[in-house]
């Protein structure tokens, strides 16, 4: 397995803490559910962007390291963009060492 880490902005617009845990848990359940494993979740919270996008001025971030397989970091990247309350996301894979 490939050490993984994908920063995540959500739409500040969710209607409360919950809400962001609901989605951070449906992501972090299609890593586990692949074979991942998830090595940490970070809530960084509601920050300003450096730029406006899409009409939004600020955005909640959420940083998750994960092992997996390449085709599950694919599968991960793949649903992200589908996500309507995903703003922007960023996966990269890490050094193994």
């Amino acid at each position: 397995m490939r050490p993984y880490e994908v920063v995540t902005i959500y739409n500040p617009g969710l209607e409360s803490e919950e809400a962001y845990d609901a989605q951070i848990e449906r992501f972090t359940n299609l890593v586990a559910d692949q074979g991942g494993e998830v090595v940490g979740v970070d809530k960084w919270g509601r920050r300003r962007l450096a730029y406006e996008i899409e009409g939004l001025t600020e955005g909640y971030y959420v940083l998750m390291r994960f092992n997996a397989q390449p085709d599950v970091a694919r599968e991960l990247e793949r649903v992200m963009k589908i996500t309507d309350t995903v703003v922007r996301h960023l996966l990269v894979r890490l050094d193994e060492s």
